[in-house]
C-alpha cells in the first residue's frame, strides 16, 4: 500500500509508492523508447490494460471492446490506490497517512502517432470533457481533496509510452505548490478586494506583449516571471475557480485555443517534449472569489540543475516577451 509522508520542516508531502518500483525501467538508465512492438493503448489491445473506467465510444459498442474514441483506465502502476480507508497517524515527530487516492490514464486517441497538436479540435474537446467528467466523479469521494491532471509529452518530459495519453492523480491533500498559489491569491484579495488572476488577465490584454493567443473566453500568455523558455498559461478571461464547472460552449472554445498554441509549439520549436498540468481549486472550497483554474505548459528545452533544485530559483535565458512574440507571429498552415 502506498504511503504519504510529510516533511516536518517544509510541510511538503511525499508519496512513498512501492507499486511504482515494480516498473521495469526504474533505477536504471533508460534508453529512449523506439517505435515498433505491440502498443497496449492501440485499439484491439484492450486486454493488455486494466478495465476501463469510462470511454467515449461508438453507439452500440461494449466496454473494453475496440470501438472507442477515448478511454480512461486505471494506471497499471498507480502512485496511489483507490481502495482502502484514509488513516492518519504520527510516528514520533513525523506525520503520515495511507496512500489512498486514484491514478488514471486518459488514452486520448485511437491513432498511435497522433498527438494533441495534430488531432482535430473535436477530439481535443473530448480530452477536455474527460478531464471534467473524471474530476466531477472523483470530487464525490469524501476521502479526496484534489485532482491533478497532467500530461507528459515526449521522453524528456517523462512519457514512457509513445501513444498519446495524459494522466490524473487524485489526492487526499492539497499539493504544496497549489496551496501556495491559493494562499498568495487570497492575500492579494484581502488586500485589494480583487482577484489577482483577473487583474493579470486585464493587464496582459492591455499590454499585449506576453499574449500568445486569445479568443472571446480564454487567453494564453507567457507569465511575467516565467521559469522556463516558452512557458505558457492557459486561463479563462472571466473569473472561474473550478475547472469542472466549465460549460459546454466553453469547452469547445478552450479546445480551439489550446490546440492552437500546442500547434505553435510544435511548428515553432520542432515538437519539443513538454509537460502541462492543471492547477485547480480544491474540492473542499471550489467556488472562491480569488482564484482562477489554469493550465501551465512547460516545454522541456532547458534542464534544471543543482542551483534550481537547491534554491527554488529558476534561470530563464529567454524573456517571456520574446517567447510570446515568437509564438504569436508564427504562420500556421490552414
Amino acid at each position: 500500500m502506498p504511503e504519504l509522508r510529510k516533511d516536518p520542516v517544509l510541510s511538503r508531502w511525499v508519496i512513498i509508492s512501492t507499486e511504482r518500483a515494480k516498473r521495469p525501467h526504474d533505477y536504471k538508465k533508460e534508453p529512449e523508447p523506439k517505435s515498433g512492438g505491440t502498443c497496449a493503448f492501440c485499439p484491439g489491445n484492450e486486454s493488455m490494460t486494466p478495465s476501463e473506467i469510462m470511454a467515449y465510444r461508438e453507439e452500440g459498442s461494449q466496454p473494453n471492446d475496440s470501438k472507442w474514441f477515448l478511454r480512461v483506465i486505471p494506471n497499471k502502476f498507480p502512485a496511489l490506490k483507490i481502495e482502502g480507508e484514509l488513516e492518519r497517524e504520527g510516528e514520533g515527530i513525523y506525520d503520515k497517512m495511507t496512500g489512498v487516492g486514484a491514478h488514471e490514464v486518459i488514452i486520448e486517441t485511437t491513432k498511435h502517432d497522433e498527438t494533441l497538436s495534430t488531432m482535430s479540435v473535436a477530439q481535443f474537446e473530448n480530452v477536455l470533457w474527460a478531464y471534467k467528467q473524471r474530476t466531477e466523479d472523483l470530487k464525490r469521494d469524501d476521502r479526496l481533496r484534489y485532482v491533478m491532471v497532467f500530461k507528459n509529452h515526449g521522453f524528456r518530459a517523462g512519457a514512457s509510452l509513445e501513444h498519446s495519453h495524459s494522466q490524473l492523480i487524485a489526492l487526499p491533500i492539497i499539493p504544496k505548490t497549489v496551496m501556495e498559489e491559493l494562499d498568495g491569491s487570497k492575500d492579494y484579495y484581502h488586500y485589494k478586494e480583487r482577484c489577482i488572476f483577473c487583474d493579470v488577465v486585464k493587464q496582459e490584454i492591455r499590454d499585449g506583449v506576453r499574449v500568445v493567443a486569445e479568443n472571446t473566453d480564454y487567453i494564453v500568455l507567457c507569465p511575467f516571471a516565467a521559469r522556463f523558455p516558452f512557458e505558457m498559461w492557459v486561463m479563462p478571461k472571466q473569473h472561474q475557480s473550478a475547472f469542472e464547472d466549465i460549460k459546454t460552449p466553453d469547452v469547445a472554445l478552450l479546445a480551439q485555443l489550446f490546440s492552437d498554441v500546442l500547434k505553435r509549439l510544435r511548428v515553432g520549436m520542432g515538437d519539443p517534449a513538454y509537460n502541462f498540468f492543471l492547477h485547480n481549486s480544491a474540492f473542499t472550497d471550489s467556488n472562491i472569489p480569488y482564484y482562477h483554474w489554469h493550465f501551465e505548459i512547460v516545454p522541456r528545452i532547458t534542464r534544471t540543475a543543482g542551483f534550481e533544485r537547491g534554491t527554488g530559483f529558476y534561470i530563464n535565458p529567454t524573456p517571456p516577451e520574446d517567447s510570446a512574440k515568437f509564438l504569436r507571429d508564427l504562420e500556421l498552415a490552414g
